[in-house]
């Protein structure tokens, strides 16, 4: 006679009250990894563009380390960072599991990634935007943000989109180390306890949210290049 196997799955009427404080944990993560990231990948991006030969202040060696630092930044796959630099964040948050420590590798690894994606951008503008402001005797602070920064604001945009979906994966894989929200979830109930219910239910959200986070992004990308096309 076959063992009966007895179902480990959440019922489908009670998994909100798993999914719903894991999203609110994965939301807290990302809106605090986006307050550093886009503050200081920001700040990075466009210190990286304007020290190039393109830019206000051209200083090659210091691009060349400045660069240098963004690609071994990007380099490193997020698991083998967030391992990386565990001694690191215990010294920063006195913890290696749960929400601050994850917050730690995923600033990390956000800034250098948005850097590059804020250079790019403001690497795409004609020539003659920086040589505008110039001519026109504008203040350093002036050309980037009155020119640079607002011709590549739909660019920038664009970025943050990305940077944001990229940080929604990201604290997925920091639910290895107990750090909470939806990654979590799927780790603890999903794959160790074999709840099938709360796996899907985990990949149905995660999906409609990178989906409905992107949709919301590239309709803000097409206003606003709308609007510059109009003026």
């Amino acid at each position: 006679m076959k063992p009966t196997t007895v179902s480990q799955d959440t019922p489908w009427s009670e998994i909100h009250t798993l999914l719903l404080p894991a999203l609110g944990e994965t939301a807290l993560m990302v809106s605090i990894v986006m307050l550093f990231v886009v503050t200081l990948g920001g700040v990075g991006g466009v210190v990286l563009f304007n020290t190039s030969a393109r830019g206000l202040f051209p200083r090659p060696a210091l691009h060349r380390v400045l660069n240098s630092i963004a690609n071994v930044g990007r380099s490193l796959p997020f698991l083998v960072l967030m391992a990386a630099i565990i001694p690191f964040t215990w010294w920063l948050t006195g913890t290696t599991i749960g929400i601050p420590a994850a917050v730690v590798p995923m600033i990390v690894a956000g800034i250098p990634f948005f850097a590059r994606l804020v250079e790019n951008a403001l690497r795409e503008l004609p020539s003659d935007v920086t040589a505008v402001g110039l001519v026109c005797g504008g203040s350093g602070w002036q050309i980037i943000t009155k020119a640079q920064l607002s011709e590549a604001l739909p660019a920038l945009v664009a970025a943050v989109t990305l940077n944001i979906i990229s940080m929604i994966e990201y604290s997925a894989i920091a639910g290895t180390i107990g750090a909470g929200g939806i990654g979590y979830l799927a780790v603890v109930y999903g794959y160790q306890r074999f709840d099938n219910h709360i796996m899907i239910a985990t990949i149905v959200v995660l999906i409609v949210a990178i989906q409905l986070i992107q949709f919301l992004g590239d309709r803000l990308v097409t206003r606003l290049r709308h609007t510059q096309g109009s003026v």
